[in-house]
């Protein structure tokens, strides 16, 4: 109890309001904008974060990123262009229900199924975290390597492309954290002379540059997005509690299906809502109505993207796992600010974790109002010029490179982590399995070497231990799923073709 009352106290204090109220705002324009994603604008948050009191620091980065998730439904329901790719799930469908004359519906389920997703999801976090902190507390290095390397394996397992490709740029990720001195030897690598790269890559610039800069990047080449006409909404929660009776069970399976793929390593929200919607369509009564402007599958997509954001804080505060793009950022913020994650950080500063649960709470709530607000906003904010915003975001990537490294050497990375992150997006490579071998290259190596010097090089002591033998088996088989589905996909045709 005075763990919790010590929480409220935290979040209380002036500057943990104000810092979420402003990340409030600020998330809400980012996501409604075409083409400017949720993790890009938790990324461009980093250098402020360098500011503020750890809680403030935390506030801001999930208030933003609940936000920008919710607000990338606006220009999808209105314009066709999902403004964050967790919405472009069922953008289509938002906006046939606009062009049907149910505009307000449609952004009020949006506002109001993603509020209550992002409630239940923290409600997984609160009774799931601690549960599994009591766990994770007996687990040795031999346990971390695995976890590490199973959090790797799903990545591939679940991204969109070619599961080779998904291979092939977590592998990279991880040559890249190779660079530096910063291993178990000591010894410089990859460093080709270079004293900047003595101290390896942090994983700041390569986020920022992947994300941000290469949206720039994308932005130069895509047409400007058409004008949007002017138009008085509605009441916007006028039909939301109808459609939360009718479609109950759509709901409360979104809301489970985003908490479990938000806790698999490397899914997160866009993952959560492609599959809520496609789920939604198989079990649905009425699945020739999807794509003509029908709500069920709004309510179970939206729903699940922001339950997942909440879960997938699960790996990343017990392991220090990102369970998506977004808490690979926030990874990186707990550290500079002291809060390492860990199983310990459940018990030595519980106020903290509890402080952590009540912003989410908070920021969910006040995404109502906020919303509202911002839909009855968006024709001012989606008026606004990409020849005047990607510039800004340009000046904000550099400014915030050198102020997480203080060089300009920093600077110079993000520009050439950007022209990667555009390149790879360009043939299909996932830059979010990119960025997890970055994360945790440094991990899946530190816990590899101190169990092959624990054991005196034996590997055996991997296979042995109960948890780290179903860890192991876990791993294998998500390396080996692709290979599965390929040779079975074979056999199929074959047996199809002689037949």
């Amino acid at each position: 109890m005075h763990d919790l009352l010590q929480a409220v106290q935290l979040v209380a204090a002036p500057d943990v309001l104000i810092a979420i109220l402003a990340s409030a705002i600020y998330g809400l324009v980012v996501g409604s904008l075409p083409g400017l994603s949720a993790t890009m604008a938790t990324a461009l948050l980093v250098p402020v974060t360098f500011w503020l009191s750890p809680i403030a620091a935390i506030a801001t980065i999930i208030t933003a990123s609940a936000m920008a998730i919710f607000s990338g439904d606006i220009p999808g329901c209105l314009l066709r262009i999902p403004g964050t790719p967790a919405s472009a799930a069922y953008t289509d469908e938002a906006y046939a229900m606009t062009r049907k004359g149910q505009a307000e519906m449609a952004l009020g389920a949006g506002l109001w199924f993603s509020a209550i997703g992002g409630i239940v999801g923290t409600l997984s976090l609160v009774l799931m975290a601690p549960l599994l902190a009591e766990m994770a507390l007996s687990f040795s290095t031999y346990e971390y390597f695995w976890l590490a390397l199973l959090g790797l394996m799903c990545a591939t397992l679940v991204a969109r492309s070619s599961p080779i490709k998904a291979i092939a740029a977590m592998l990279l990720g991880l040559l890249i954290a190779c660079i530096g001195m910063e291993n178990p030897a000591g010894t410089p690598r990859f460093t080709f002379g270079l004293t900047d790269l003595l101290g390896g890559i942090e994983p700041i610039p390569a986020l920022v540059g992947v994300f941000a800069v290469s949206e720039v990047m994308r932005a130069m080449l895509t047409p400007e997005p058409p004008p949007l006409p002017k138009r008085k909404f509605g009441s916007i929660l006028a039909n939301q509690w109808m459609l939360t009776k009718k479609y109950q069970w759509p709901m409360w399976r979104g809301n489970i299906i985003g908490i479990i793929i938000g806790v698999l390593p490397g899914a997160g929200a866009d993952m959560a809502a492609w599959v809520s919607y496609a789920m939604s369509k198989k079990f649905s009564k009425t699945p020739e109505l999807f794509g003509t402007g029908h709500p069920e599958g709004l309510v179970e997509a939206g729903a699940s993207n922001n339950a997942s954001l909440a879960s997938g804080w699960v790996p990343s505060l017990l392991f220090g796992i990102p369970g998506d793009t977004i808490t690979a950022i926030a990874i990186g913020v707990l550290y500079m600010k002291g809060l390492n994650p860990g199983p310990t950080l459940f018990t030595e500063r519980a106020s903290s974790m509890y402080a952590l649960y009540l912003i989410f709470i908070l920021a969910n709530i006040i995404m109502i109002p906020l919303g509202i607000i911002m839909i009855r906003l968006a024709s001012t904010v989606l008026r606004a010029p990409r020849a005047a915003v990607m510039p800004v975001i340009l000046v904000l990537c550099a400014v915030g490179a050198f102020a997480t490294g203080n060089n300009l050497f920093s600077v110079l990375l993000v520009g050439i982590f950007g022209c990667l992150g555009f390149v790879m997006e360009r043939n299909g490579y996932p830059v979010a399995a990119l960025v997890l071998g970055i994360v945790m290259g440094n991990m899946v190596e530190q816990n590899f070497i101190t169990s092959l010097i624990k054991s005196d090089g034996d590997v055996l002591p991997f296979f042995e231990r109960p948890v780290s033998g179903v860890l192991a088996a876990l791993t294998f088989g998500a390396l080996l799923w692709p290979l599965g589905v390929w040779v079975w996909n074979r056999v199929q045709g074959r047996a199809a073709r002689a037949a």
